[in-house]
């Protein structure tokens, strides 16, 4: 996570391919919706985290393979 706040959506499902830029989390942190998008082409390997759990800066929030 780029900063501590609440997840209030996973867009993504675990092995579903996405590619570089797509939206893949919506952070809500400092009042503000942020979405996240994925940092490479690839698929979803893992999601460690779920709608309405709260996250800390530099947490994993999604797993990738290439």
């Amino acid at each position: 996570a780029p900063m501590p706040g609440l997840i209030l959506d996973v867009v993504v499902k675990e092995s579903q391919r996405v590619k570089k830029g797509d939206s893949v989390i919506i952070l809500e942190a400092m009042k503000m919706e942020n979405i996240l998008t994925s940092p490479v082409d690839g698929i979803v390997k893992e999601i460690k985290v779920n709608s309405q759990q709260t996250v800390e800066k530099n947490n994993i929030l999604i797993k990738f393979e290439q």
